[in-house]
């Protein structure tokens, strides 16, 4: 980034809706934060306070009609997800976000509202692991990675995968100085007590016990994003 581009701050815009993963947000949302010359918005269809899946509520900034023109279009996940996925009204703005942003990004899945918005098509993108053969509803090449980058598109894996997700980002925009020196700063060197963060690596008793346990959610979740790919207008 050249110096007089540094003068221009960077407009990052994160999107909330209810029942969204809180990790997903917040741990990216640390790192943007700490970028220089950099706006973050948190933005919602309303200004009211926004619950996550968990309970804890987080307050937007700035509505969706009112947003500036974004220089980075964020969208985390989480079981809210499969609601907005046929909000039209929440995809027309990722859809015109997506138009001019110079990153459109995601971490979890969040991907799954990138692809129904259309945003995906013909991209090579990453999501939670549960969710990743849907990426190809969407006309997205699914990758088994933690972070992805496909030109414009940077997706992120499941949750904790969101603060690596940041750093990359924050790399793209600022050069690797900057996001080592947030790195540092943010202390993050992570050591896992246990090897079972990956379907990689946990045991498969263990991977079939999740799998089986979400696998109502995953079948309706489904159905939901064959809806939603059913809607987006074809390439021409």
């Amino acid at each position: 980034m050249t110096a007089n581009e540094e003068s221009v701050p960077t407009t990052v815009g994160m999107v909330l809706f209810p029942d969204l993963t809180q990790l997903d947000l917040t741990g990216p949302y640390e790192v943007f934060a700490r970028m220089p010359s950099t706006r973050v918005c948190l933005l919602a269809a309303a200004l009211t306070p926004v619950r996550s899946e968990r309970g804890l509520t987080i307050s937007p900034d700035t509505t969706l009609d009112n947003a500036p023109s974004l220089d980075v279009l964020f969208v985390p996940g989480g079981p809210g997800v499969s609601e907005v996925m046929e909000d039209e009204a929440f995809l027309d703005f990722l859809r015109r976000q997506g138009k001019q942003a110079r990153y459109i990004t995601s971490v979890c899945t969040g991907a799954l509202l990138l692809g129904a918005a259309g945003l995906l098509r013909g991209y090579r993108a990453t999501t939670h692991w549960l969710s990743m053969d849907l990426l190809d509803k969407f006309g997205a090449q699914a990758v088994s990675e933690r972070v992805v980058i496909d030109r414009n598109r940077i997706t992120g894996g499941g949750v904790t995968a969101g603060i690596d997700f940041a750093f990359v980002v924050a790399a793209e925009l600022y050069g690797e100085r900057v996001a080592r020196e947030i790195q540092l700063t943010m202390e993050y060197s992570p050591e896992p007590p246990f090897c079972s963060g990956s379907p990689k690596t946990a045991e498969a008793e263990l991977v079939h016990q999740v799998t089986a346990a979400r696998r109502d959610i995953q079948k309706k979740r489904r159905q939901q994003v064959e809806r939603a790919a059913s809607r987006i207008s074809p390439l021409v």
